[in-house]
């Protein structure tokens, strides 16, 4: 008996040995090691249109609010609420650019209350004047009135044709094709919930252009004749009377040519 205590023994000794040693040669075990808190972005404050704001438009409280925007996507320009910029600042300010909805609203695309008068000066693009025709105030020259801020027109002269049989011959003649409108009357934005009547017109020209528009305005009576939408995009250019182009005429209501 004594013998098989002893072995009992001796093999407990070994097994714990063993166990001691694989404990002291196991790897130690990996600690997880918590990933740092993200840093906080302190976003901005940017001042952004509700609506499109087309050129011309004085601005009101319900066409801008504050938009929140991550540093890195602010620009030069931009209206922040932290640098002390107030709505107050904006109301009655004039749209000089035209300001797409969601789009941040800058400073150089406004003109700020009490310039009003400057507006039309502002508006223009570099190189290109302002000029105001006569229309008639009840449509008849500006395509029944539909004619609005922004659309494109052809100037059409109406006059009574020198060289003609009768004194009832008629000429008619475009002396310039599409011509951007800058106003009705005192009308810069565009109004579309009626017609606009007035008894001007303001046109963007070139110089050459505006001096060909002022003889034309005292030698016959000009008329808008209003152009597609789908033709925004193309270059204005001199009619016939500018090219020495061919005038059409009536004569004892048939539409003839003539030089």
């Amino acid at each position: 008996m004594k013998l098989v205590r002893i072995i009992m023994l001796g093999l407990a000794l070994v097994a714990g040995g063993l166990a001691l040693l694989i404990m002291m040669n196991a790897p130690a075990p990996v600690q997880e090691v918590a990933a740092p808190p993200a840093p906080v972005v302190q976003m901005e404050d940017v001042l952004v249109a509700t609506s499109d704001l087309p050129p011309g438009r004085m601005i009101e409280d319900a066409d801008f609010s504050w938009h929140k925007t991550a540093p890195v996507n602010v620009q030069p320009g931009m209206i922040l609420r932290r640098t002390g910029d107030t709505l107050n600042d904006l109301r009655g300010a004039y749209v000089r650019q035209a300001i797409a909805a969601g789009e941040p609203i800058r400073r150089e695309r406004l003109i700020r209350a009490g310039r009003a008068a400057g507006f039309m000066a502002a508006n223009l693009p570099p190189g290109m004047r302002a000029v105001a025709i006569s229309i008639d105030p009840s449509g008849l020259t500006s395509a029944g009135g539909f004619v609005q801020p922004s659309d494109r027109v052809d100037v059409v002269k109406l006059a009574r044709d020198e060289e003609g049989i009768t004194a009832d011959a008629q000429g008619a003649q475009v002396v310039l094709r599409n011509v951007r409108v800058l106003a009705i009357g005192q009308l810069a934005e565009r109004n579309l919930e009626r017609p606009v009547n007035a008894a001007t017109a303001t046109l963007e020209v070139t110089p050459a252009q505006a001096e060909l528009l002022l003889v034309a305005q005292r030698t016959a009576h000009l008329t808008l004749v209003l152009r597609s939408a789908n033709e925004q995009g193309q270059a204005p250019e001199a009619g016939a009377e500018a090219a020495g182009g061919i005038a059409n005429v009536v004569r004892y209501g048939v539409l003839t040519g003539a030089r």
